[in-house]
């Protein structure tokens, strides 16, 4: 990569701007170990002309959340002709939407779960779903505004009509599905592992995901039954390739023993390249250090994408 100018994409305006700069920053490191002639860009809505400005031969997307991998980022890298990493203009639109991403899933056999799309305000007027069932935004990440409500519980969560919610109007309710959360990273068209997220919290959420302690990983684990991990390993490949995902993603399940059901949940885009994240730890578990990754990523970058 010596020589190469990569400007590295990070920070942005929505809620997960803390983590993305944490990304943002390993992914800058990384690219100057690899001899790259690094940009760092904190991005802000000027981010057109700072483009035209800094003129990187690679723009490495570490944002996460809205604006930065629901396509809308990717469309100012493709009027711009700069070569980019991650998912394209399509790709990144349908992942950040869930339920289109599910329809699609649906579609092609993938197991999801049965649930609604609706407006956030009725779905805290009553019980959308008999309970347990989930509640989560239908357009943003790192679980902000995820809730479970549990059986026996009399109202949906007050919470929804929050005025300082920031994560949209619409909500998707689901069924709860009991049992194990597990996830896989895909690189390019290969699945790299099943990694099980064991977690003190009422869920996998942005704590759990990026708190120091706050979740256990547990890569490839023996006691998963066989045929489970292989299935998850394959239809993560499939989520990605269905909706037209490039570079890595992540793509998770709940695996419930009793029913033997394996549920994909959603598909990432944008994995998080944190200290504590899942994507560098699956690939660090194949033998590919956090550079390599960074390097793959980097070499991989296309513009069309």
């Amino acid at each position: 990569m010596k020589g190469v100018r990569v400007g590295v994409l990070m920070g942005g305006w929505s809620a997960e701007r803390p983590v993305s700069l944490v990304s943002g920053k390993a992914c800058a490191d990384a690219a100057r170990v690899l001899g790259a002639d690094v940009v760092e860009i904190d991005v802000d809505r000027d981010i057109a002309s700072v483009l035209k400005s800094v003129s990187p031969d690679i723009a490495l997307n570490a944002l996460h959340g809205p604006w930065g991998e629901d396509g809308r980022i990717q469309s100012v890298l493709e009027i711009a002709n700069i070569p980019y990493t991650h998912s394209g203009v399509l790709a990144s639109a349908l992942a950040m939407d869930k339920e289109k991403a599910k329809a699609v899933f649906a579609s092609a056999g993938l197991d999801v779960p049965a649930g609604k799309l609706m407006s956030r305000h009725d779905a805290a007027r009553e019980h959308p779903l008999e309970p347990p069932y989930v509640v989560k935004p239908n357009a943003d990440g790192s679980s902000f505004g995820v809730f479970i409500v549990r059986k026996g519980e009399n109202r949906p969560p007050e919470k929804l009509l929050d005025p300082d919610w920031r994560s949209g109007d619409e909500v998707l309710v689901e069924e709860f599905i009991a049992g194990r959360e597990l996830t896989v990273a895909v690189m390019g068209d290969r699945a790299l592992a099943v990694t099980e997220i064991r977690t003190g919290h009422e869920f996998y959420d942005y704590d759990a995901k990026y708190a120091a302690g706050g979740s256990v990983h547990h890569v490839n684990p023996t006691d998963l039954p066989a045929l489970v991990h292989e299935k998850a390993m394959k239809d993560a490949v499939r989520a990605h390739q269905l909706l037209g995902c490039r570079g890595v993603t992540r793509t998770d399940f709940r695996y419930d023993p009793a029913t033997n059901r394996l549920v994909v949940l959603e598909i990432n885009t944008q994995p998080g390249m944190t200290p504590t994240s899942l994507a560098p730890e699956q690939a660090a578990h194949i033998g590919l250090s956090f550079n390599d990754l960074v390097k793959w990523m980097l070499e991989d970058a296309s513009c069309p994408r």
